[in-house]
C-alpha cells in the first residue's frame, strides 16, 4: 500500500471521529511510520480532544492493520501557530488576528485580517508614520496567496 493510500485511509478514519466544530488540516507520514495528524477547531482545540481522537484513531489503525505488524506511531495535535494557514476554515477562525501574507508576485502584506469570503480575504494595514500614516484596506484573492501565517504580537 502506498503512502498516499495510507494517508487517504487515515483521512477517512480521522474525519469519522471528528465533531462538527473540529476539522482535519493535514496528515504526514514519515518513512519511520510516524503519523502526524493535524487538527484544528473553530473555537480552539483542547488537548483533551487531541488525546481522545489519538486513542480512538490508534485503535482503529491497529484493528484495520493499515501498517504491517502494527509498526507505527501516532501524534494528533494542532498544526501550531507557526504553521501557514492551509484551509479556508482556518482563515475564518483567525479573523481579527494579524497575518503575514506572501503573494505569488513575491510581495508580503502584513495586517489585520478583517473578513474572509469564498474568493478572497480583506486585510487592513497602515502605511507611513505619524501624520502621514494611512490606513489601507485591500482585498486579496486566495488565487494570489502563496502562504499566510498568523503573527503573534507580545
Amino acid at each position: 500500500m502506498s503512502t498516499n493510500e495510507k494517508i487517504e485511509i487515515i483521512r477517512n478514519l480521522t474525519e469519522s471521529l471528528l465533531e462538527p466544530d473540529t476539522f482535519l488540516v493535514d496528515i504526514k507520514i514519515k518513512p519511520t511510520n510516524n503519523i502526524k495528524v493535524y487538527l484544528d477547531a473553530d473555537q480552539g482545540l483542547a488537548i483533551e480532544k487531541c488525546i481522545r481522537i489519538n486513542r480512538s484513531l490508534y485503535k482503529v489503525l491497529e484493528e484495520k492493520a493499515v501498517f504491517e505488524d502494527g509498526d507505527f506511531s501516532l501524534e494528533v495535535s494542532s498544526p501550531g501557530i507557526d504553521q501557514p494557514l492551509k484551509l479556508h476554515r482556518q482563515y475564518v477562525k483567525n479573523q481579527g488576528r494579524n497575518l503575514d501574507v506572501s503573494l505569488l508576485d513575491n510581495t508580503v502584506k502584513s495586517g489585520k485580517l478583517l473578513a474572509v469570503s469564498e474568493e478572497a480575504i480583506s486585510l487592513e494595514y497602515t502605511e507611513g508614520k505619524g501624520k502621514k500614516a494611512e490606513v489601507i484596506r485591500v482585498e486579496i484573492p486566495f488565487s494570489e496567496i502563496k502562504q499566510a501565517s498568523v503573527q503573534i504580537k507580545f
